[in-house]
């Protein structure tokens, strides 16, 4: 069934959404006053005490600074001055928690700098919008920073119009525009309207899902393959890209009759797979250092997220500290919801949840529990489910109110430099 495609409503959704979300961050920075440090983390109350986070380099511009903190610095970094930014923070290969020797890379042009933790495609775009923002005549960093949040916006747009054509076949238009509104709205989606990968990552990811679906394998593949220099989690498009390519009849017909249409098919569908590939023969060793050493990331550390629910997450939802009690609420809230909405769409949905379920364990298997509220935000159940339940009115207004109210606060967290996840 063919439907028509909306999208000057979406545009003028996210439009809406812009201005609202930028203003009152704006509005909230004159009004409130927070008291720091902040107890979220064990470790944030030495990060949030003055010097604060403007301390750091690439953060303390005035102009739209309530859109940059914590990540935007390495982000803004390798956009302006390449992963060896002179000014960056950078540690030795032998490092460790028990001797943490910290320079900059300018003082020890032989150590790893600390940009290597973040993947290249989103700092090149940064890189590539700045060009033309530097006719406007401002610092080179608040261009950045300008030209990082417009390809944020950007993303967020893009991913609104995928997910709005995920959903419409099932849920009809007026699904598909509540998924889009949805995604705008859950309390992370702050972080779309930052200096932060959530954007870019969200309009490729889905992109490339929507193209998927339709067979249009050239687009998904390129889109995937932005997707997973964008994230590491991009290289697990590869699950619901197979999905879609052996459903369609693909494999067989390739079987049967073998040609080189089929055999470029099949090669586009390992796009993630070959971009992520490609990724780590080039900065995949420096990247894994600083994520092993520095940040405490492994992949499916399964025994580390274990630790760490037990010890770290559990005592904070039933101890005195209420600033931690509040943190790690949401990011239990969000990892049930986005494992529930998995499993209940696995049979309407299969391709969708089982990636969305493959993203969730994933990123909750990294290590530490924390910013597991944003990193849900990659998996489309997430969005689908809420809009179809949507369709009740006490729902959608019950739903709507939820979610822009903790969104609310995240903003602020986020705006004055606490942590937000």
């Amino acid at each position: 069934m063919k439907h028509s495609f909306n999208f000057r409503s979406i545009f003028f959704l996210w439009l809406a959404w812009v201005v609202i979300l930028s203003g009152y961050q704006i509005y909230v920075s004159w009004r409130l006053v927070p008291q720091g440090p902040d107890y979220a983390l064990s470790w944030t109350p030495s990060t949030t005490v003055a010097p604060d986070q403007s301390s750091y380099a690439n953060l303390g511009e005035a102009f739209i600074n309530q859109h940059v903190a914590w990540d935007s610095e390495y982000y803004l970094s390798i956009a302006m001055n390449g992963y060896d930014d002179p000014a960056m923070r950078a540690i030795p290969e032998t490092y460790t928690w028990s001797t943490p020797l910290v320079a900059t890379k300018g003082q020890q042009p032989g150590w790893i700098s600390m940009n290597h933790a973040f993947f290249p495609f989103y700092p090149l775009l940064i890189r590539a919008s700045s060009w033309p923002l530097g006719l406007l005549g401002f610092t080179p960093r608040t261009t950045a920073a300008l030209a990082g949040i417009i390809v944020s916006l950007l993303g967020t747009l893009a991913a609104m119009t995928a997910l709005y054509d995920l959903a419409r076949d099932d849920l009809e238009e007026s699904g598909g525009l509540r998924a889009a509104f949805y995604l705008l709205i859950w309390p992370a989606s702050m972080f779309l309207a930052q200096v932060y990968t959530e954007g870019l990552f969200l309009g490729l990811s889905f992109g490339a899902l929507a193209l998927a679906r339709r067979q249009k394998w050239i687009g998904a593949a390129l889109l995937a393959a932005a997707a997973t220099w964008t994230r590491a989690s991009g290289a697990l498009l590869l699950l619901p890209m197979f999905w879609y390519w052996w459903r369609n009849g693909n494999l067989t017909q390739l079987i049967r009759q073998p040609s080189w249409r089929g055999i470029g098919r099949g090669v586009l569908v390992l796009s993630p797979l070959v971009s992520y590939a490609l990724w780590n023969v080039f900065l995949g060793h420096p990247f894994h250092i600083v994520e092993d050493l520095f940040f405490g990331r492994h992949l499916l550390d399964i025994g580390r997220t274990w630790h760490d629910i037990q010890y770290v997450v559990l005592p904070a939802l039933t101890g005195e500290n209420l600033q931690s009690r509040a943190y790690y609420l949401l990011e239990i809230v969000g990892i049930l919801f986005g494992v529930g909405a998995g499993l209940t769409l696995l049979k309407r949905y299969p391709a969708l949840a089982l990636y969305s379920l493959a993203l969730i364990l994933f990123s909750l298997t990294t290590g530490a529990v924390q910013g597991m509220h944003r990193y849900v935000m990659g998996a489309p159940v997430i969005f689908l489910l809420p809009a179809r339940w949507g369709k009740h009115f006490v729902f959608d207004r019950a739903w709507t109110l939820a979610c822009i109210l903790l969104m609310g606060v995240l903003a602020a967290v986020f705006s004055f430099d606490f942590f937000a996840g």
